[in-house]
C-alpha cells in the first residue's frame, strides 16, 4: 500500500502504529494463556493495518474500554477499536462497524423478571461496566432504573453479586460464561442494544487518514478476513457487520 507521505506522518507520527487495545472484551482480545500476549480479532486486525502501511506495530493494552478510548482520544495511541458511541464520537473519528454484538440482561433464576423491558423500572439497579458500551447506551435510555458502575466489564457480574444488584448488563458473551461459572444465574431472552464495534483515530488525524482506515475495515470485511478471524479465535455471540451502502 502505497501512502502518501502526509498521510502515513497522521495514521503512524511516531513511525510506528499505536494500537490501543481492550482485554475489557473478550470478543475483541484476550490474553494467550501460553504467551501472556494479547491475541483476537482486534490484534489481527491492527497487525494486518500495520502491515498494509508498512510499520511496525506496538500494541497499548488496557483493561477497560474506557481506558482504550482515552488513550485514543488523547493520542496516547493511532488506532483502536471500540463501540460506535455518539459520546466518544466527540474527540474519535470512527469507520464503519467491522462486527456486531449482542448486549443482553442477566438476573438470578428467583427474579420476577423475564423481558428485556421490564427492566428500566424504579427501584431496580443494574450493573454496568464503568465507560463500556452498554454503559453510555443505558446512561441514555434507563428513565427509571439506577445504573451501578462496575470497575471493567469482566467484573460487572461479580459486583451484581457482591452488592445484591437486580441486573447485570453487559456482552452476551462474556455474561453466558459467567452463567457457567455461577449457579443460579440466567440471561433474558432476546437482547436490549447491539453493539456495533468499529476501528478509530483521533479526529485531529484528519478526514484522509480517517478515509484510509474506514476503506481498510471495508476490505477486511469484503475478503473475509474479519470472519475468519472470529472463527480462528473461536468466537461465539458475534457476527461481521455488512459493507459499507455505496454513497
Amino acid at each position: 500500500m502505497t501512502l502518501d507521505p502526509a498521510v502515513l506522518q497522521a495514521l503512524a507520527p511516531h513511525g510506528v502504529l499505536r494500537a490501543s487495545i481492550n482485554l475489557g472484551n473478550p470478543i475483541l482480545a484476550n490474553t494467550d494463556k501460553t504467551t501472556g500476549e494479547p491475541v483476537g480479532v482486534s490484534v489481527d486486525l491492527a497487525r494486518g493495518f500495520a502491515e498494509r502501511m508498512g510499520v511496525g506495530l506496538e500494541l497499548v493494552v488496557f483493561d477497560t474500554a474506557g481506558k482504550s478510548v482515552e488513550a485514543v482520544a488523547d493520542e496516547k495511541a493511532d488506532i483502536g477499536f471500540f463501540a460506535i458511541d455518539p459520546v466518544r464520537g466527540a474527540q474519535i473519528a470512527f469507520t464503519q462497524a467491522y462486527v456486531l454484538i449482542e448486549g443482553s440482561y442477566l438476573v438470578r433464576d428467583e427474579s420476577p423478571l423475564t423481558a428485556n423491558d421490564e427492566v428500566d423500572r424504579a427501584g431496580h439497579r443494574i450493573a454496568v461496566g464503568k465507560g463500556s458500551a452498554y454503559d453510555l447506551y443505558l446512561t441514555r435510555e434507563l428513565k427509571h432504573a439506577q445504573i451501578v458502575r462496575a470497575p471493567s466489564s469482566p467484573t460487572v457480574v461479580r459486583t451484581f453479586l457482591e452488592q445484591a444488584l437486580d441486573v447485570a448488563a453487559g456482552v452476551r458473551q462474556q455474561l453466558e460464561a459467567d452463567v457457567r461459572q455461577h449457579a443460579g444465574l440466567r440471561l433474558l431472552p432476546g437482547r436490549f442494544m447491539v453493539i456495533q464495534q468499529a476501528m478509530g483515530l483521533p479526529k485531529s488525524r484528519g478526514s484522509e487518514a480517517a478515509a484510509v482506515l474506514r476503506a481498510f475495515v471495508e476490505d477486511m470485511k469484503a475478503t473475509g478476513f474479519v470472519a475468519d478471524a472470529l472463527a480462528r479465535h473461536g468466537i461465539q455471540g458475534a457476527s461481521v457487520a455488512p459493507g459499507e451502502s455505496p454513497s
